[in-house]
């Protein structure tokens, strides 16, 4: 038996590599039974005949596992936005960085085609970011001209994630000679991509890996409850121990803080409206079920 990590998920093989060997396997049916899937990303016990069979025994214990996309043991996640087609949304950002934050994962924001945006967006964006940044998000700006400069932003396994027609698996093309991924057009009427990746797969970047995900238009805070949903804001976690109640949800209690700092211009107006937002749909969603 030996211990591998499954790099791509196909047609219900797993490839699985150990020692600089990539192995095709399935998974035992008891994982069926019990409802667990192998996921890309997974440390694996395993055996095998020959290199084109062989089974999955049992799965280590992960650290994290996202379910959409369903990739396991992720370090970190470039959230990617481009400036424009599909045009820059920080509403997304924030959606896209709540759900990140949501599985204790670390975060990197990306904003792709500045190079086809006017000055007076980008000006506009580098002003939004700046606060970001402040916050102590990692931020990135790049043309078209500049991905293969950003390998340094892999770290062990790093996600990509974003909508449709950000520039995801061009991106990785541009900045991993010999990739041919999928890219997709955008579809005007939708002002998305058609989702053009058809699987998940981690790619070598030096000692890294990077994983190509279907890209996807909307978000679902399927893992945040309304009580936890605060602590996907880092500027709530820093300031809410001002608050005068303790399990403070910074909606309707009197002397917030946070909501102080917001109408003080020192926590961003809009993160905070899309907090009540995502607050509000949470509220909803579950009083339905």
């Amino acid at each position: 038996m030996k211990i591998g990590q499954i790099i791509k998920a196909l047609s219900g093989f797993y490839y699985v590599k150990y020692e600089n060997e990539i192995y095709q396997t399935r998974a035992r049916g008891n994982f069926r039974k019990k409802g667990i899937s192998p996921l890309v990303g997974d440390f694996v016990q395993f055996q095998i005949e020959n290199q084109t069979d062989g089974y999955i025994l049992n799965i280590e214990e992960r650290k994290n596992a996202i379910v959409r996309p369903a990739v396991a043991n992720v370090d970190r996640v470039i959230v990617v936005m481009s400036a424009v087609e599909p045009n820059y949304s920080l509403n997304l950002i924030d959606k896209f960085l709540v759900n990140v934050e949501s599985y204790h994962i670390e975060p990197v924001l990306l904003i792709t085609k500045k190079d086809l945006a006017d000055e007076a967006l980008i000006n506009k964006i580098e002003s939004d970011l700046a606060y970001y940044k402040k916050i102590g998000y990692e931020v990135h700006f790049v043309s078209n001209e500049e991905r293969q400069h950003l390998q340094s932003l892999v770290k062990g396994i790093t996600v990509l994630a974003g909508q449709s027609g950000v520039g995801k698996s061009s991106f990785i093309n541009a900045m991993i000679p010999g990739t041919d991924l999928n890219t997709g057009v955008i579809s005007n009427a939708l002002n998305r991509g058609k989702h053009t990746t058809r699987h998940v797969e981690l790619i070598p970047v030096n000692e890294h890996y990077i994983a190509d995900t279907p890209g996807f238009s909307s978000l679902e805070l399927t893992e945040v409850d309304k009580y936890s949903l605060k602590n996907c804001f880092p500027e709530f976690r820093q300031n809410e121990t001002h608050c005068k109640f303790r399990e403070c949800l910074h909606i309707n209690e009197p002397k917030c803080e946070i909501k102080r700092l917001v109408e003080s211009g020192e926590i961003l107006k809009s993160r905070y409206e899309h907090y009540q937002q995502m607050f509000t749909t949470i509220e909803n969603t579950k009083e339905r079920y």
